[in-house]
């Protein structure tokens, strides 16, 4: 069981619209959006491409749901761009959150990312960094980190489908190098189970270092249509690759039985890509809420 009093429970506006595909849910308005996710009994929500860009009129309509920002999600193009420019926009988004009452930021490395291509096959030809870049990595994320700490804030990294950290390897390989009082982990179940990786073995392996959870299921079926298919991310998506917890494959109960031992401190979110013609939000939002106070206790 979790904590209730260590553990806070939220969910992402991606099951309402889509900020990649944005013709998915283009009909759901914030508004609509996080009243659904208040009256689903969610706490917190990340922040969404249709949410005000007003930190102040943000704060006023989550305040009027009893909700709170919990983290938002940062693109970072550490090997592509010059630092500076990821920094201002860090800098910038980190106040953001801060004002919205967000001490978490998560980060993911977009340069040669292949997670929006509609055209490439997410499981072939993901980009693999050389020593170089990793260095460049490193240093980039360690910087950010020491900024978002000296702001009181708590810097997580996402791996994630497509990107130049989404294997075993490289997440292993990324946690021995970064700074461990600056940098830490965005476990995400879904991606992990969605890249072969047992989720189970990274969660026990680094649940320490965790400071954000992504609870987010997946479709076997549909990862083997999309391998042999040769779909992109996206694709996979529309097609219902992830699902919420408790609706798909992914055992999340040694998930739970590790963060509870582990006494973690901090959100679980409920972060299930969908297309919302076919998985009605509301519902499914409900769906998880109902699995995870029978399973967690929250």
């Amino acid at each position: 069981m979790l904590d209730k009093n260590k553990v806070s429970l939220g969910i992402a506006p991606i099951g309402w619209t889509n900020d990649d595909m944005p013709d998915l849910g283009k009909e759901n308005t914030f508004e609509q959006t996080v009243s659904e996710m208040a009256l689903a009994g969610f706490k917190g929500t990340e922040v969404g491409s249709h949410y005000p860009t007003d930190p102040a009129a943000l704060k006023k309509a989550l305040d009027l749901r009893g909700m709170t920002v919990c983290n938002q999600w940062f693109s970072s193009f550490l090997l592509t761009r010059p630092y500076e420019e990821t920094e201002a926009a860090f800098i910038k988004q980190c106040d953001f959150l801060k004002y919205v009452g967000s001490r978490c930021i998560g980060v993911s490395e977009q340069s040669y990312s292949i997670q929006g291509m509609l055209d490439h096959p997410i499981l072939e030809g993901k980009y693999v960094m050389n020593d170089e870049e990793w260095d460049t990595l490193v240093k980039g994320l360690n910087r950010l980190g020491k900024i978002a700490k000296d702001k009181g804030m708590v810097m997580t990294f996402h791996h994630h489908m497509g990107t130049v950290v989404q294997t075993e390897e490289e997440i292993d390989r990324f946690m021995e190098s970064v700074d461990p009082d600056s940098v830490f982990l965005l476990f995400d179940s879904g991606h992990c189970s969605f890249a072969g990786i047992d989720p189970e073995k990274v969660l026990r392996k680094y649940v320490d270092r965790v400071r954000h959870v992504h609870l987010k299921d997946l479709r076997t079926s549909v990862v083997e249509q999309a391998r042999k298919e040769k779909w992109s991310f996206l694709k996979g998506v529309r097609a219902g690759t992830f699902t919420v917890p408790g609706d798909g494959d992914v055992n999340f109960a040694p998930l739970f039985d590790i963060l509870g031992d582990a006494g973690y401190q901090g959100w679980v979110v409920v972060e299930a890509e969908q297309d919302p013609a076919k998985a009605n939000p509301l519902e499914y939002a409900m769906k998880a809420r109902k699995y995870i106070a029978e399973h967690t206790g929250l």
